[in-house]
């Protein structure tokens, strides 16, 4: 009979020590959500100098990985370090070895996820990933059992908190880009070095996961189109609001006529739409079910605590299954591992959206007719324009929304309009999500 469940924690970070706190702080309440205690056993990190505010047990923190995948009183290990080929191989030892395991890492799912759910499968052991997107949102299990029964027809996210406090901050308070970011770092909110999110990269891999959960079908990340906020200014913003939209960082999957559409973009949504009204570095996702409809889940993407609190709810799922030999209960792709479909990723040439589209013009007689004569050619027809102010001679912008088109047809209209001898800049194009009028 087993008296206890035994957690090694590889990586001791910002979300491992709130993954310790949790388990330390609130361990007669797992023990009574569980049965059992669930013990801290070890706690591997590079550096076991620095003080966390968390007072461990002695002996626990050790300074090498390869303790806690040894110790026959580790159960469930817990994957905490980030990155691709350390963070894999341990993880497939610690399958290999019969235990659990628990990751937070999206980026090593978004490329290797396939590897690992299969080796998971054929072991009989559980591969937990709750953090790996939403921070304490709990999605992953939504999709794996809360929504089972359905067949998910779209997934709409917002999953990058830095992002999200950026384009906030430069709605509600009228700053640009650069300056709203700087701002952003100061606060703690973004990394000294912020590719990953304002390009897109970290919605990309949290969507690959999420589109893979939800459709039961590998999700090629190179595949998966990505764009980012950097272009982003305060004129595109202005408009978004007369059109009565707002612009998010969206990260969009689809099942469409049987092929997946999966993009990450700034996207304009109706202002009174859920997502539009998420605020600062919260998430938000919402999944679109054909027999349960919308269903919007919301809270902190982020942080030591929620992060935490979602690797735990992990483990403690983990430690249910051993108790009851139920390990493997639930297949870690959701799906059945030998029923899983490859199906095609529909190119972003191929998919149909609304646009926005700003041009920045020479004001001269004439340019409205070229550009509107570029759009009929490639059978884009205009849904509404704005123009304001005339300055001779000068650059003003010129605003399109479009009705439905093809984004092939988009990028080839623009190509033939941004060669024009009036226009001042390269277009800017951002797609909008909603009702076609």
């Amino acid at each position: 009979m087993i008296s206890r469940v035994g957690v090694g924690v590889i990586g001791f970070g910002t979300v491992g020590t709130g993954v310790a706190r949790i388990l330390l702080e609130n361990a007669a309440l797992i023990r009574r959500r569980v049965g059992v205690p669930i013990e801290l056993v070890r706690i591997a990190d590079l550096d076991v100098t620095r003080d966390r505010g968390v007072n461990l047990p002695p002996g626990i923190l050790v300074n090498d990985a390869k303790l806690v995948l040894a110790d026959p009183g580790v159960d469930i290990v817990v994957e905490l370090i980030g990155g691709y080929d350390f963070a894999k191989r341990i993880i497939v030892e610690a399958i290999e070895a019969g235990k659990h395991v628990v990751t937070a890492n999206k980026a090593l799912l978004a490329l290797h996820g396939e590897e690992l759910f299969a080796a998971a499968a054929r072991k009989g052991v559980d591969l937990g990933f709750e953090a790996s997107v939403g921070g304490g949102i709990p999605v992953i299990r939504a999709l794996t059992e809360g929504l089972a029964a359905n067949a998910i027809q779209s997934i709409y996210g917002i999953i990058n908190g830095t992002s999200n406090y950026i384009l906030s901050r430069m709605t509600n308070e009228g700053h640009g880009f650069a300056e709203t970011l700087a701002e952003a770092q100061r606060a703690g909110y973004a990394e000294a070095d912020p590719t990953f999110d304002v390009a897109g990269t970290d919605s990309a891999h949290k969507l690959a996961v999420l589109a893979n959960l939800a459709f039961g079908t590998p999700i090629n990340f190179k595949e998966l189109y990505t764009e980012g906020i950097t272009h982003i200014t305060q004129h595109d913003i202005a408009y978004a609001q007369e059109f009565g939209f707002a612009i998010k960082l969206l990260g969009i999957a689809k099942m469409v006529e049987g092929e997946i559409e999966a993009r990450v973009h700034p996207t304009m949504l109706p202002s009174d739409s859920p997502l539009a009204k998420i605020q600062g570095v919260y998430n938000a996702i919402q999944l679109i079910g054909d027999a349960v409809g919308d269903v919007v889940l919301f809270g902190r993407g982020a942080g030591d605590m929620a992060a935490g609190s979602a690797v735990v709810s992990d483990i403690i799922s983990s430690a249910r299954n051993l108790l009851k030999g139920g390990a493997g209960r639930v297949p870690p792709a959701s799906f059945q591992q030998d029923q899983r479909r490859p199906l095609r990723m529909r190119p972003m040439e191929e998919i149909h959206s609304l646009y926005y589209l700003r041009f920045m013009v020479l004001d001269r007689p004439g340019v409205l007719a070229q550009i509107a004569g570029a759009l009929g050619r490639c059978g884009i027809s205009i849904s509404s324009m704005l123009q304001k102010g005339r300055r001779a001679g000068q650059t003003v912008p010129i605003v399109i929304k479009t009705h439905t088109a093809q984004e092939r047809a988009v990028q080839t209209a623009l190509r033939e309009i941004d060669r024009m001898a009036f226009m001042s800049e390269p277009t800017t194009l951002i797609r909008i999500e909603g009702q076609d009028e």
